[in-house]
C-alpha cells in the first residue's frame, strides 16, 4: 500500500520510500495468478461460473478476515497507561540515548492509539540515532500522515530535520532540512527547537555564521534550548578564535576526539609546517662568502690557513644546522593506505614530527585518539624546531609544576611546562587548575593551539 500525505505536510520523504511501501504485496501462492488457483482448487467448475459468480464471493470473505484479524488497539491498563505518557517518556529515554528503552515507550504509546503521530515521530528518531535511515524514513511518513495539530506538525517538521541533518541521505539534505525549517516557522515563527535544530544543520555544514544566528534567535526566544544554544554559541566562538583557514580545518574543529591522523592534517594545511620548516631552515652564513673573497694571490700563506679553518668551522656549524632540521628519507606507513589524510600524513613522516612517527611494526595508527600529554609533547618538538631552542627539551626538568595533575615525573612533564608557560596550552579545568593530561584534546583546542602558536612566533 502507499501511504498518502495530507496536503499540507512536506512530502520529501514520501518520494524516497514510495517504492517500498507500494512494494510491499504478497504475491500467491506458489507464483500463479487467481484464476490457477481457482482451477486447481475447483476444477469442476467451469470458469464462465467461477468469475463472476464464486470469486467475488471468496475475495469478500479473505478481505473480512484479514479486517477481523487486524491487530486491535490495546487496552490501558492503568492511569500511566496513555499515549501521550509513554511518548514523554520516550522522549526523556531519546536524551539518555537509552535507546532501546525509548524505542519501547514509543511503540507502547502506538498500541494503545496506531493514529499517534507524535510516537512515530519519535520512533523515526530512534530508528535515526541508531542508523536505521529507512525505517526512520518511513516512521517520518507515518507521523507527518497522522499529525493533526500544530504541535504535532512542528514535532513531525524538527524531527524531518534531525534526520536530514544526521542521514545526509541526499546531496541536497541541508536545502531538504532547510525546507523544514521553513514550514515550521510557518506554523509559529517563535517554535525555538525549529532554530535550535536548523542551527545544528548549518553547523554540520560548516556554514558558521548561519549557525551562530540560528543559536542567537533561540536565546532572544527564552523558550526551549536556552543552554545548549549557549553552549552551542560558546563552542562556535571559540571556532571563529582559531580561525580554521581550509575545510579540513574546520570539519575538525568540529570533533571531540583528536585522532593522531586529525593532527596531521591541521599541522600540514593549517600550520603549513612543512613551508615552515622549509623558511626556518639556515641559510648559508654571510661570513663564509665574505671570507672567500678576502683570499687573493697576495693573501700571506699563514693568512690563508687561518681563513680556511674559519671558513671550515663556520662550514660545519652550518651543515651541523641543516642536518638538524632537515627531512630524514621518506617514510611510508602500512595501515594509511585508505585513511581521508593519507596525502598529510605522509607529509608529516617526512619532515619528522616528534610524537607523530610510525611505531616499530610501521604503522602510524592514523586513527589513535590523542591525550592532551602527548599532543604537548608534539607542539614542544614543533617550537624546538622553529625557535632552534633546543635546550626547550629540558629546560623545565628541576621546575616546579604549575598543574596539579602533572607530577615531574610524568613523561609529559617538560613539555607540557613548555607549551603551557608560553600559553599555548592551559588548564583544561579552569577551576581546579588541572591540565589532565591523560584526557583526549577536541579538534577546536587543538585549532587554538595552532593559532596561539602562529600568534606567538608572528607567523601570520
Amino acid at each position: 500500500m502507499r501511504i498518502v500525505l495530507n496536503n499540507n505536510i512536506n512530502n520529501d520523504l514520501e518520494v524516497h520510500f514510495r517504492v517500498k511501501f507500494v512494494s510491499r504485496t504478497i504475491p500467491p501462492s506458489g507464483g500463479h495468478n487467481t484464476t490457477q488457483r481457482a482451477h486447481e482448487l475447483f476444477p469442476k467448475l467451469a470458469l464462465g461460473f467461477f468469475i463472476p459468480v464464486i470469486l467475488p464471493f471468496i475475495m469478500c470473505i479473505a478481505v473480512s478476515s484479514l479486517v477481523s484479524c487486524g491487530p486491535k488497539a490495546r487496552v490501558a491498563v492503568n492511569q500511566l497507561d496513555t499515549p501521550g505518557h509513554h511518548t514523554f517518556t520516550g522522549l526523556k529515554l531519546l536524551e539518555l540515548e537509552k535507546y532501546p528503552d525509548a524505542q519501547r515507550e514509543f511503540t507502547m504509546a502506538i498500541e494503545l492509539n496506531k493514529n499517534y503521530s507524535k510516537a512515530y515521530t519519535g520512533l523515526a528518531l530512534v530508528n535515526t540515532f541508531t542508523g536505521k535511515f529507512d525505517n526512520a524514513g518511513e516512521n517520518l511518513i507515518l507521523g507527518s500522515q497522522y499529525a493533526a495539530s500544530d504541535e504535532e506538525k512542528l514535532f513531525a517538521y524538527v524531527g524531518k530535520i534531525r534526520y536530514y541533518t544526521i542521514s545526509k541521505a541526499d546531496s541536497k539534505w541541508l536545502e531538504l532540512a532547510g525546507n523544514q525549517f521553513d514550514e515550521a516557522v510557518k506554523i509559529d515563527s517563535r517554535y525555538s527547537p525549529a532554530y535550535y535544530y536548523m542551527g545544528i544543520a548549518y553547523k554540520d555544514a560548516l556554514d558558521f555564521n548561519q549557525a551562530l544566528q540560528m543559536f542567537t534567535k533561540v536565546i532572544q526566544l527564552k523558550t526551549d534550548h536556552i543552554a545548549d544554544a549557549d553552549a552551542q554559541l560558546k563552542f562556535l566562538k571559540k571556532i571563529q578564535q582559531a580561525m580554521p583557514a581550509t575545510a579540513e580545518g574546520k570539519k575538525i574543529a568540529l570533533v571531540e576526539r583528536l585522532t593522531r591522523g586529525d593532527a596531521a592534517a591541521l599541522f600540514m594545511d593549517e600550520l603549513k609546517i612543512k613551508e615552515l620548516y622549509k623558511k626556518q631552515a639556515p641559510q648559508a652564513p654571510e661570513t663564509v662568502v665574505k671570507d672567500e673573497e678576502k683570499v687573493s694571490a697576495e693573501t700571506p700563506a699563514k693568512d690563508v690557513e687561518k681563513i680556511t679553518a674559519e671558513v671550515k668551522e663556520v662550514g660545519k656549524k652550518f651543515i651541523e644546522a641543516v642536518t638538524a632540521v632537515s627531512a630524514p628519507a621518506k617514510l611510508m606507513a602500512n595501515d594509511i593506505a585508505d585513511h581521508p589524510f593519507k596525502k598529510e600524513i605522509e607529509g608529516i613522516l617526512e619532515i619528522g614530527v616528534h610524537g607523530l612517527e610510525n611505531n616499530p611494526n610501521g604503522n602510524f595508527n592514523p586513527r589513535e585518539v590523542l591525550s592532551r600529554g602527548e599532543y604537548a609533547i608534539i607542539m614542544e618538538d614543533i617550537l624546538i624546531k622553529l625557535t632552534g631552542e633546543k635546550d626547550l627539551a629540558s629546560g623545565y626538568v628541576n621546575s616546579k609544576s604549575l598543574f596539579p595533575d602533572v607530577p615531574a615525573d610524568m613523561p609529559y612533564f617538560n613539555a607540557i611546562m613548555s607549551v603551557a608557560s608560553r600559553e599555548i596550552m592551559e588548564a583544561k579545568n579552569v577551576k581546579t587548575g588541572e591540565f589532565a593530561p591523560l584526557k583526549p584534546l577536541s579538534g577546536v583546542e587543538a585549532l587554538l593551539t595552532i593559532r596561539k602558536l602562529k600568534d606567538k612566533l608572528k607567523l601570520n
